[in-house]
């Protein structure tokens, strides 16, 4: 029997296209061998393998399964080593053969690497390409691939969360899914909108949710209470990037358990939009008719603006003058006017969104005094209006006129100017600095002790809310000169408020680093015994 050639000397790239298997094989195990040597990307094998990426496309697609299964192994230890620049170079020609190829594989060893694969492309540079490369594939005309790859998408928004990894592309297509005639596709779907919902709950539902059939609504609504019971989920695995903020601040672990805080996960869900010039469609004789005598007039004018600029999303403009006009609009006589011009505001903020924020200052402080209206109507509307122009700007921008009408003389503008505040501190996602918590708090003790239950009720939320986001150590010196019924009620209101930010006290100072000559590094992922050095003094607490 003639003996087996040997096929070592031959080149790794060659070995990598070998016609035989077995030599492929051998390739891919001696190739992890040398990447698993190699110091860093510098390594002549390494770069090698970087400058021709095509090698691993069909290497990841190995026909044999063994060969395969140790393609992938050696792409890991490749992706290790090499960096940014190996992921970089070398997803595109990768993540689309492992959907197809690689993730259905009956091998689980197989599965397991092909799946690593995918995490460490996402690890070392941005999650967004893998995605991108994995969408078509849930198209697939293959249902196991389909199903395969909704198990990957499950793997990775487990491990990252819907923070890290954005979640629009992949629900936008849920629905698709749903519709699929192999019943493990529409299982897989049905799990993957359950890890969804552990991360957005029912934020996630205006992009999908109407398109699935009532059935399966109920059957998704029966697994999202078995969800509603669980703690609030935690990322598990960290960028690199995400790993070297968090280095400073005492090592990855850490990072991961701050990366799960309580604090609700701050994701944009809207769906996308073009942004529409609004400009052509506003009446050219706008501004003759608001100077109309005849209310009508006016409120037509309003009416005819509001239709033009009902629009999800709005291109920047001139619009200046038509803000200055809605502001004066604020002290019409007739309050169809009023309503209809805050309707106009509202309209412009949610469509202009954060370009808004430069009219901010026209509009607040004429919305904010016409509060004093008895009727519930124009105060609805003007509420709705405040709340749409908060969202484009900060608490900080908007918190001195706030307070300033919170002082005023009248008492329904001092009521619903501090029941604004409370709308803005349940919506902020920036908690105040120590001197806004010390204005907010002045100001709410006072209301404490009005002569209006209204009053006195609407104080006690505001220190309540302030003081869910703050906390007991930063809200205490403000809480002390309360007797125990006023701060009764305010803990209630604390104990009830749903808030979306959450203070975090800076941590102290790191302390300066021992000299290191001759000192050696200690091996990654274990920390070195600490020296019994003299600590430096602790910084001191921050101050509410």
């Amino acid at each position: 029997m003639a003996e087996e050639e040997d096929f070592s000397s031959l080149p790794l790239p060659e070995r990598f296209t070998h016609k035989n298997w077995k030599v492929r094989k051998e390739g891919y195990e001696a190739a992890a061998k040398e990447f698993d040597k190699a110091q860093d990307e510098s390594d002549p094998t390494v770069q090698e393998f970087i400058r021709d990426a095509g090698l691993w496309k069909g290497a990841v697609a190995d026909s044999n399964v063994a060969a395969q299964q140790e393609a992938l192994a050696c792409l890991c230890s490749f992706l290790q080593i090499a960096g940014h620049q190996g992921c970089t170079r070398t997803r595109g020609s990768t993540v689309g053969p492992i959907a197809e190829k690689a993730l259905p594989s009956t091998r689980p060893a197989a599965k397991q690497k092909a799946l690593e694969a995918l995490m460490l492309y996402i690890e070392l540079d941005r999650p967004d390409p893998v995605i991108e490369e994995l969408l078509p594939s849930l198209s697939h005309k293959t249902p196991k691939v389909i199903t395969a790859t909704l198990s990957s998408l499950i793997a990775i928004y487990h491990a990252f969360g819907c923070k890290t990894v954005e979640p629009k592309p992949v629900l936008k297509l849920l629905p698709k899914v749903y519709g699929h005639a192999d019943k493990n596709v529409r299982a897989e779907a049905q799990n993957l909108t359950v890890e969804f919902y552990r991360w957005l709950k029912d934020a996630m539902k205006p992009l999908f949710w109407n398109e699935l059939k009532p059935v399966q609504q109920q059957d998704l609504e029966k697994l999202f209470e078995k969800v509603k019971e669980e703690p609030p989920p935690k990322q598990e695995r960290l960028l690199r990037s995400q790993q070297a903020a968090a280095a400073p601040a005492g090592g990855n672990a850490d990072a991961a358990e701050d990366q799960g805080d309580d604090e609700p996960v701050e994701i944009d869900l809207e769906p996308e939009y073009e942004a529409v010039d609004v400009m052509p469609k506003i009446p050219k004789d706008l501004q003759e008719r608001l100077a109309s005598a005849k209310w009508k007039d006016r409120k037509e004018a309003l009416d005819d603006l509001l239709k033009a600029i009902s629009q999800p999303l709005i291109k920047e403009g001139p619009f200046d003058d038509i803000l200055r006009s809605l502001a004066k609009a604020m002290k019409d006589a007739n309050i169809m006017v009023v309503i209809t011009a805050a309707n106009c505001v509202e309209a412009f903020a949610k469509g202009l969104r954060k370009s808004f924020a430069k009219y901010r200052t026209i509009v607040m402080a004429p919305m904010l005094d016409r509060l004093k209206e008895k009727k519930q109507t124009v105060t609805d509307a003007i509420g709705a209006a405040l709340d749409a122009v908060f969202m484009t700007t900060s608490l900080s921008d908007c918190l001195s006129e706030i307070l300033e009408f919170m002082a005023h003389k009248n008492p329904l503008v001092k009521l619903e100017a501090t029941k604004f505040l409370i709308r803005c501190l349940k919506t902020t996602r920036e908690a105040p600095d120590a001197g806004e918590v010390k204005s907010i708090s002045e100001i709410s003790t006072k209301l404490l002790a009005d002569s209006q239950e209204t009053q006195r009720t609407a104080g006690a939320e505001v220190l309540g809310t302030l003081w869910k986001i703050m906390g007991d150590r930063s809200m205490q010196p403000h809480l002390e000169g309360l007797d125990d019924i006023r701060k009764t009620k305010v803990k209630e209101a604390c104990d009830a408020a749903e808030v979306k930010a959450k203070y975090k006290p800076k941590s102290a100072a790191p302390a300066p680093k021992a000299p290191t000559a001759g000192v050696k590094k200690a091996p990654p992922g274990k920390k070195p015994a600490p020296k019994k050095t003299p600590a430096p003094a602790a910084a001191s607490a921050p101050v509410a």
